[in-house]
């Protein structure tokens, strides 16, 4: 008899990344509640006990410092918020690696920003030093580097919804599951008296995204919309994801198990290679192509490699290998991938038919702009 589809997910799954909120970690101050980071650690101890490797992407930072330095309120000055962060990422991770050590494991600091996994030889590095940690039967915890990623306080990964996606794009066969405040994706505003959790997702197309609903507040900077963006990019890489209510009793351990709590959204049964999740859903693009109706057309359905004859435009200013994003006339993103040529060469080449691009730059490389194997399309349905 098969288990059921959430058991099957979760259980063939390695590595556990696990995304905690400011909200799920604060008190009603505003400040980190030390009693909730305990059972969150207790919960990923015991999922490591059991033979998976465990990930934990967390916030908090700016909520920790604020309670050890008495503050009643979010500074709104970005260089005191900085600092807030600072003080509270060092209370942070000793509050996480207190209980860790009660409970016979350790806890390793990692702190990032995006040009860490944007270049591919530092991304590669990462994954080797996550991957050496969880050797040692460490439990690596990361979070953005709000002392030197000036943007992120403010918008850069969105509440580090988007970090954890990338982090989970690192591994082999990962499971994300992102803790937040509500318990789950709602199919209306979750204010509404008859309001229901949608308990799976198929696929995030631009109806699961008219249900986002964000809300501000003083702690997080998240919403429902970025925590979509982040199952899209790792349903698409293969790779299941589930939100659920933080504040659920023994939320982790349940749904480990396999418990119906919250939204899990399915992985698409195309998983991709390492290679392939970086290119299309961690480096940032250089510049971007637009390409005509029928290029578009051709890699939405079976990502072809992009010949210079489908090109329309180019944005930009990039070298030979960087990363492009290829978009339709719409400016709908439809692939990344490395490009075989600079932009200087494509604005000259653009639009040809490829026995024509020797004659204009008295060599012919490469036949293809973007070759398929360094293509990855990101949004396969219009």
């Amino acid at each position: 008899m098969q288990p059921p589809l959430r058991q099957s997910l979760i259980g063939s799954a390695q590595t556990i990344v696990v995304k905690v909120g400011s909200r799920v970690l604060s008190d009603s101050t505003g400040r980190l509640d030390t009693a909730q980071v305990r059972n969150l650690s207790t919960q990923l101890a015991a999922i490591a006990d059991s033979g998976k490797q465990v990930v934990l992407v967390s916030s908090g930072a700016v909520a920790s410092g604020m309670g050890r330095l008495g503050l009643k309120s979010r500074p709104t000055d970005l260089a005191q918020l900085q600092a807030v962060a600072a003080v509270g990422q060092a209370h942070l991770i000793q509050t996480y690696e207190s209980y860790f050590t009660e409970l016979g494991r350790h806890a390793a600091q990692i702190l990032l920003i995006a040009d860490d996994l944007d270049d591919r030889t530092r991304y590669l590095n990462v994954r080797n030093t996550l991957l050496a940690l969880l050797h040692m039967q460490v439990i690596p915890i990361i979070n953005e580097n709000d002392t030197v990623a000036v943007d992120e306080l403010l918008t850069t990964f969105g509440d580090n919804d988007r970090l954890a996606a990338m982090v989970a794009g690192l591994f082999t066969r990962p499971a994300l599951i992102i803790l937040s405040d509500v318990e789950g994706v709602y199919d209306r505003d979750p204010s509404l008296p008859d309001a229901q959790v949608l308990h799976t997702i198929a696929q995030v197309d631009q109806g699961v995204f008219n249900l986002a609903v964000n809300r501000s507040t003083g702690i997080s900077k998240g919403g429902m919309a970025s925590k979509l963006k982040a199952a899209q990019f790792v349903t698409q890489s293969g790779a299941a994801v589930i939100i659920a209510g933080g504040r659920v009793e023994q939320v982790l351990t349940r749904l480990v198990a396999g418990e119906e709590l919250g939204t899990i959204f399915l992985p698409n049964s195309r998983g991709l290679p390492p290679k392939k999740r970086w290119i299309g859903f961690t480096a940032q693009a250089s510049g971007s192509l637009v390409v005509d109706a029928g290029a578009a057309r051709a890699i939405r359905s079976n990502g072809p490699s992009l010949l210079a004859i489908g090109i329309v435009s180019i944005e930009g200013e990039f070298g030979k290998g960087e990363v492009l994003s290829v978009v339709d006339a719409a400016g709908q993103e439809i692939a990344r991938g490395l490009s075989n040529y600079s932009s200087r060469e494509l604005h000259q080449i653009r639009g040809l038919r490829s026995p024509a691009i020797a004659q204009v730059l008295g060599h012919c490389p490469y036949e293809e702009v973007i070759h398929r194997d360094n293509m990855t399309v990101v949004c396969p349905t219009v």
